[in-house]
């Protein structure tokens, strides 16, 4: 199981002004956490709650359906292109990044024991977009168009001009080089796959884009480049049981729950900085960004009353931003809380030599690159208490589909904990839909043409 080591955010440690006296905290808000824990486990299974992401480990008949559809169109595709952006593309770029070998892409077929390469188009950049299509034979790419409303439009823009391409160079077959992920029923994709004959996996009701990675979502691109679905969901379960206990002193993710939320309400510190000390895991900064940010950031609690609340992600990844956030960190204003990521054993070790033995670099002889990492994340993390700068540690013992899956499960439950205690719907994205509509206007979709007046007078004095 993953751990978490919070006593640099304690009293003890950072001091009384910027510290929480943690066990007296715990104590303060164990029958709140514990009604939480288990409110939150009882609405998981009844519609329109938001909740249904806390049973995708248990959703055997997906689990069952991807990996057939995987070993069916096993060997026949040397590319895997997802279409998707925000939730539909952000847990998955973060899992392939830390499970498949490093610079997968650039490896010989060989190398990738004969699993395709996989692309993410996660915007909607023209040069970039323009950049991919030249270099990728889409004849021998399979594309994963994921939308659950079918109405997003820079994957449905993106679809439009892949599809056309395929049409183009396979005539009536592109069919067979498209899969859909969408609403099991209704929205313009769903129509379209269905017209179309496009093979379909469903975006489950009732999970939020950006809690949807163990979805077909995520599963199916896992599965596709032959990850361990098996052992992400084992995962998941390990961890599920383990955060269902209702006890604080007990549940990694309730705890850090009321760290942050605590130092936000009682210390002023609304930063939340994710800082893992592996590249491969560079990218569940970013899906940890969207998550935290659109959970958290709202303007109305459940009373409706007006709040604009919720503490800012940033992403850093170490021992890279070292040398370029950590002087802000600990000099800067004292309005953060560091979440370091560490692992304990990586996959490979990197000697260093024992030269230079007679100069000012001779101490690094004989050591390893797996141990100045972890040196470092270790000594950032006193450093920071040193200045008083309140910080946990998240440790994994390795980079696996169990231990990543339990990473990415344990912050999905935090969250909702978090969302809370602070009394808001941390499920909807009001906050949103405004700039899509907008984007609806000015692009001249039907039923939006009140709304492009309104637009374009706005422009014109802004």
């Amino acid at each position: 199981m993953i751990k978490l080591n919070c006593k640099n955010a304690d009293v003890r440690v950072v001091g009384e002004e910027n510290g929480l006296d943690l066990e007296l905290e715990f104590n303060n808000y164990k029958d709140k956490i514990a009604n939480i824990i288990s409110d939150l486990n009882k609405r998981k299974d009844k519609n329109g709650q938001w909740l249904q992401w806390m049973n995708l480990g248990y959703n055997e008949e997906t689990l069952w359906y991807v990996k057939e559809y995987a070993a069916m169109v096993k060997g026949r595709f040397d590319n895997i292109l997802v279409l998707g952006i925000g939730g539909s593309a952000l847990g998955g770029i973060a899992v392939t990044e830390a499970l498949l070998k490093p610079y997968w892409n650039l490896l010989s077929e060989e190398q990738r024991d004969g699993l395709p390469r996989i692309f993410f188009l996660d915007n909607i950049d023209p040069d970039t977009m323009n950049g991919l299509f030249e270099v990728l034979d889409l004849k021998k790419t399979l594309v994963n168009v994921i939308t659950k409303s079918g109405s997003t439009a820079e994957t449905m823009s993106q679809f439009m001009i892949v599809k056309d391409r395929l049409e183009k160079e396979l005539g009536d077959n592109y069919r067979y080089n498209i899969v859909a992920t969408t609403d099991k029923k209704t929205g313009i994709l769903r129509q379209i796959a269905e017209q179309e004959g496009y093979k379909t996996f469903v975006v489950p009701d009732d999970v939020g884009g950006r809690f949807s990675v163990f979805s077909a979502v995520g599963l199916l691109p896992f599965a596709l480049v032959g990850l361990d679905i098996d052992e992400m969901v084992n995962g998941i379960k390990d961890m599920d049981l383990a955060l269902k206990n209702t006890d604080i002193h007990n549940n990694i993710a309730a705890q850090n729950a009321l760290i942050h939320y605590l130092m936000d309400t009682k210390k002023g510190k609304n930063l939340s900085v994710m800082m893992p000390y592996s590249s491969r895991l560079k990218y569940v900064s970013d899906w940890y960004v969207q998550l935290w940010a659109e959970s958290l950031g709202k303007n109305k609690d459940k009373e409706g009353n007006d709040v604009n609340i919720g503490p800012t992600p940033i992403k850093a990844l170490g021992a890279t931003d070292q040398h370029s956030q950590i002087q802000l960190y600990n000099e800067g204003p004292n309005d953060k809380v560091i979440n370091f990521i560490r692992v304990e054993n990586f996959d490979t070790q990197l000697d260093i030599p024992n030269i230079f033995e007679y100069t000012g670099i001779g101490y690094l002889g004989g050591k390893t690159i797996n141990q100045l990492i972890n040196a470092e994340a270790d000594s950032t993390r006193v450093a920071l208490s040193d200045y008083n700068r309140p910080n946990v540690t998240i440790t994994l013992e390795k980079i696996d589909s169990y231990n990543v899956a339990q990473l990415l499960y344990m912050l999905e439950i935090q969250t909702a904990i978090t969302g809370e205690l602070y009394n808001i719907d941390a499920f909807n994205q009001p906050g949103v839909e405004q700039a899509k509509n907008y984007t609806y206007a000015l692009m001249g979709r039907v039923g939006y043409e009140e709304s492009a007046q309104t637009l374009q007078a706005k422009m014109a004095t802004v």
